[in-house]
């Protein structure tokens, strides 16, 4: 039996055409974390809905965060000892940085730099607006991950036009087998 997988949309959620929706199509046994408002993040609330998913998982899950949701992830793992089978971080958003994201990120801040309890790898464009990409592979340093560099690919998002985004899916796999 494979772990559960927990999809971890970011700021506005991730459409019908982005990665993370088309994974979560094809793949009905996908959780999404919903939160009650996409655009005005509450940090308390979108952190005690990701922890509620956590704990109502059958097996430690596989995290695959988005943007914004990233972050998340990271002051999950710095607040909470629950079990996470891995993580995987995708264009992970500076929301220490007023000039790479928008006002409502801030109550985000500031980016936990912890070491994860679990397996990780961050995945970073060399254009991406929301973070530099040596500040992304400093996170991926701090939080004990793998680093994966894509190239230009912007945000990672439907705009980067990657459909299913097969590396990314390979990326999954590998952090579900491990």
């Amino acid at each position: 039996m494979k772990p559960p997988v927990l999809i971890i949309p970011g700021l506005g959620n991730s459409g019908p055409q982005h990665w993370q929706s088309i994974w979560q199509a094809r793949n009905p046994d996908f959780i999404r974390i919903e939160q009650a408002d996409w655009d005005q993040p509450d940090f308390t609330d979108w952190l005690a809905r990701l922890d509620a998913a956590i704990a109502a998982a059958a097996k430690p899950p596989v995290l695959v965060a988005h943007s914004l949701s990233c972050s998340l992830v990271a002051h999950w793992m710095a607040r909470y000892e629950r079990l996470v089978k891995a993580a995987l971080l995708v264009a992970p958003a500076d929301v220490d940085s007023d000039t790479h994201t928008p006002p409502e990120t801030r109550c985000f801040r500031p980016m936990p730099l912890v070491g994860f309890s679990c397996p990780a790898i961050v995945v970073a464009s060399s254009n991406d607006p929301y973070v530099d990409l040596p500040r992304a592979r400093e996170f991926a340093t701090a939080w004990g991950a793998r680093f994966v560099e894509v190239g230009a690919h912007g945000h990672i998002n439907t705009a980067s036009n990657l459909g299913d985004w097969p590396l990314g899916w390979q990326l999954l796999e590998e952090l579900c087998a491990g």
